[in-house]
């Protein structure tokens, strides 16, 4: 699996970025939102990937952010919910946005992504009230708060696959003055316990 690509931004198209990692060109799928907040062609970019591999086709999809990764997976997850229709709910919402509007069950506001109905907002915002993390409504934590070489590990353990809240416990009680490699030495041994 491809977790994030790490290049140089060739281009991009409207739904597509292109990245260059070491000579070879990625095509990657895009919410207009992050598309537009990429910068310039031929500047580094870092990006979370999904590579997602149907029987007729290999895809693969960015995000700016983790948070953003995440809430693309939980939508994808979603029966009759595929990879372009929560790639355009992301285009339409932003992570928080599209958060608190399932979880205060708006299917007025769910309907507006393209290609969703009442039907199927109806769907998503059943399968998922309950199961979207606190962190996807910009609620800072304690971690995410302190920043420093705690935003670091912070960032480091999420690209593992940890989920905030996991990360917040295994980093609680952890020393003042560590630096990033203690840190995440710590967190590491916590959560292996």
């Amino acid at each position: 699996m491809i977790a994030f690509l790490n290049g140089i931004l060739a281009g991009k198209t409207q739904d597509t970025a292109f990245i260059d990692v070491g000579g070879v060109g990625y095509a990657v799928g895009m919410a207009a939102g992050s598309l537009a907040k990429l910068p310039a062609t031929g500047e580094r970019v870092l990006v979370h990937t999904h590579l997602n591999v149907r029987e007729d086709a290999v895809s693969l999809y960015g995000f700016l952010s983790q948070e953003e990764k995440g809430l693309f997976l939980r939508l994808n997850s979603v029966s009759g919910i595929g990879p372009k229709v929560a790639l355009s709910a992301l285009s339409v919402f932003s992570p928080q946005q599209l958060v608190a509007a399932i979880t205060s069950q708006d299917v007025a506001l769910v309907s507006k992504i393209p290609g969703v109905g009442k039907k199927t907002a109806s769907r998503i915002i059943l399968e998922l009230k309950g199961s979207l993390d606190a962190d996807l409504l910009g609620e800072p934590t304690a971690v995410a708060a302190t920043g420093g070489p705690v935003q670091g590990v912070q960032d480091a353990l999420l690209s593992m696959g940890f989920t905030s809240a996991e990360i917040e416990l295994a980093l609680k009680g952890a020393p003042d003055q560590a630096d990033e490699a203690m840190l995440l030495q710590y967190a590491l041994k916590r959560m292996g316990e």
